[in-house]
């Protein structure tokens, strides 16, 4: 029995971690600050969808929240004396077909005529000039018949790029003239519109990360962004930058959200999180003493810190120093 006792023991010696394998010595890092300010969801580009003629909006595709492809009619303009113009032409053409059918008949039987010294050669002159009149005549009105019927085909407003419907400022029936917007359309995405404090925009720059809060706006995304630009104006005493946003829903444009700009580098404390206990809601850290013994104290902990080094980061604020040195629990 003893050795079997013996036998055990020794197996897990074997088997423990050796002394001090899950030491961590409390050491200043340099962690980015940052501050919140507030920003709104806005649209890249917002691209007008224009009337080319004037009239009367006839049918309305299309309404605000809408989704567009590019190309598709979301409005029809129609003009009625268009119409009336389109309809007197057709009567004149008819009467110049006919015309011209008259004179090139009457034509065909005098040539046979001429030859036999019937009919003056003057007269066949008048009569070649009869058929030439008709036909450019009825070539003219056939031509302003085309011009009308391109009229009445961009009485169709369509969408100049795709993307989602923000605003539609006309009714059916109303009345609307040439280059008048008939819907405005949200194209190339969304981006955020930052509006900086002039004091912390100088650490802002080109290609710095910012992160937003409101999952909702992300789309199920991260809320992780990058800065593209940061306008050098200053208005107000404040900057305006933007960002972009992977996943950021266009459900709503125009929204404020809370967003965190970096804002410089403060001196902190960051150690292992797995290295934390939590007792009764509050945090404690185990720390070792320079016999050897251990000791735990309470924390108080700040926001995540994660990094290359410490994939569990977590930003102490009070209850530990540099050179403290912490044991797993």
């Amino acid at each position: 029995m003893r050795s079997t006792l013996l036998a055990i023991a020794a197996l897990a010696v074997a088997s423990a971690p050796a002394f001090g394998a899950e030491d961590f010595t409390v050491s200043e890092t340099r962690l980015r600050d940052e501050k919140a300010v507030f920003a709104t969801v806005e649209a890249v580009r917002e691209v007008p969808a224009r009337v080319r003629t004037g009239g009367t909006v006839v049918r309305l595709s299309v309404r605000e929240g809408d989704r567009v492809e590019r190309g598709q009619v979301v409005a029809v303009v129609a003009d009625e004396k268009i119409g009336l113009r389109i309809a007197a032409l057709d009567a004149e053409i008819a009467g110049l077909k006919a015309q011209l059918a008259q004179a090139q008949t009457d034509l065909a039987r005098a040539e046979p005529l001429l030859a036999g010294g019937y009919v003056a050669k003057s007269r066949i002159d008048e009569l070649r000039t009869g058929v030439s009149v008709a036909t450019q005549s009825l070539k003219a009105r056939t031509a302003e018949r085309a011009v009308l019927d391109r009229q009445t085909a961009e009485g169709e407003v369509a969408a100049p790029a795709a993307g989602r419907v923000l605003t539609v400022p006309v009714a059916t029936g109303s009345v609307v003239m040439a280059g008048e917007t008939v819907a405005t359309i949200a194209g190339e995405g969304l981006m955020v519109r930052l509006s900086v404090p002039e004091r912390h925009a100088r650490f802002l720059a080109a290609g710095d990360a910012i992160r937003l809060d409101g999952e909702d706006l992300t789309g199920g995304g991260t809320g992780a962004g990058v800065v593209t630009l940061v306008y050098p104006h200053i208005v107000d005493g404040r900057v305006t930058a933007d960002a972009r946003v992977e996943g950021l829903s266009d459900r709503f444009v125009g929204q404020r959200v809370r967003v965190w700009v970096p804002g410089g580098a403060r001196a902190a404390l960051v150690v292992p999180e797995h290295l934390l206990t939590v007792r009764f809601g509050l945090d404690y850290a185990r720390l070792r003493a320079a016999d050897g013994a251990t000791v735990e104290v309470p924390v108080q902990r700040g926001r995540p810190a994660p990094s290359a080094d410490l994939p569990d980061g977590l930003e102490i604020l009070s209850g530990l120093r540099p050179g403290d040195v912490l044991v797993r629990p």
